[in-house]
């Protein structure tokens, strides 16, 4: 390999690592905001004060207020408890059902592989959202059941990930010499199948962060999510889109709240990606 070639190599690794350490650190500068959400609110996010509804955006009221007179700074910082923990909740057991899954389907095969994957096919043969809707629908709405409804459309990417990686490393020599030293069945899995398979699923699910994000807020926003008094950023831009003319800091305030935080895990995500790919730290 020139000197040229390991030059750019090494550009690469340090821009990759520079990257990762930014994203890194204003996503979990968001998870801290959420944690501590109660004590950054400026103002109680649910006192009503009638008599400064609508009032537009100021040094006191950075966001503006809403129709009832609610400091929309508050709701947002106290909304983004509900908006990134019930996202990052979600997809950390989409992870979790879908890995094993697919791992239990990669290891053993046959009749419990094909009942499986078959029933996998059947979730993906449905566009994504729309079969959310549908489920969500079918339980009532609420955050809960928002959860449980894409959950449920979620987890067979990840098993099909899964089930590709134990496939792969089921043949493999190590596993072979594993099983001839009397080593049980779960020993295998959790000691040499899973470590060797976690990776690209881990990539998978940060780049998922964001786009679950998207489609809890947009269940919220179609009254399928979080209900009211609850602040969270999808219901709270339904509960504001009729004043979206007249006042649209209300509606903007969470709309901004969503479009930077998805961008902050979705470029954490790449960058995970590109952190993760041998070419981005050389050979």
């Amino acid at each position: 390999m020139n000197e040229p070639t390991v030059r750019i190599q090494k550009v690469k690794k340090d821009t990759v690592k520079i990257r990762l350490i930014i994203f890194g650190a204003l996503a979990v500068a968001l998870m801290l905001c959420s944690i501590f959400a109660e004590h950054l609110c400026p103002y109680d996010p649910y006192l009503q004060d009638l008599s400064n509804a609508k009032a537009a955006p100021s040094a006191a009221h950075i966001f503006g207020t809403d129709a009832y007179g609610r400091d929309m700074l508050s709701r947002v910082i106290i909304g983004s408890r509900s908006s990134i923990y019930s996202t990052l909740l979600l997809v950390a057991v989409i992870t979790v059902i879908g890995t094993a899954v697919g791992v239990v389907c990669g290891w053993n095969g046959k009749r419990i592989d094909t009942v499986l994957m078959r029933i996998s096919d059947v979730f993906l043969a449905f566009p994504g959202l729309v079969f959310a809707l549908a489920v969500a629908g079918v339980l009532g709405g609420g955050i809960q059941n928002a959860i449980i409804a894409l959950v449920a459309i979620s987890w067979p990417k990840y098993a099909r990930i899964a089930r590709s990686q134990t496939l792969a490393q089921k043949e493999t020599p190590y596993i072979k010499a594993a099983k001839l030293s009397g080593s049980s069945t779960g020993k295998i899995l959790v000691k040499h199948i899973l470590p060797n398979i976690i990776g690209p699923i881990l990539v998978t699910s940060m780049l998922d962060i964001g786009t679950m994000m998207m489609e809890l807020a947009g269940l919220s926003f179609l009254g399928l999510g979080a209900k009211p008094p609850m602040a969270e950023w999808g219901s709270m831009m339904s509960d504001a889109r009729s004043l979206l003319k007249t006042v649209p800091w209300v509606t903007f305030a969470p709309g901004l709240a969503i479009f930077v935080s998805v961008m902050i895990f979705n470029l954490l995500g790449d960058t995970i990606r590109d952190y993760a790919d041998p070419r981005s730290r050389g050979r």
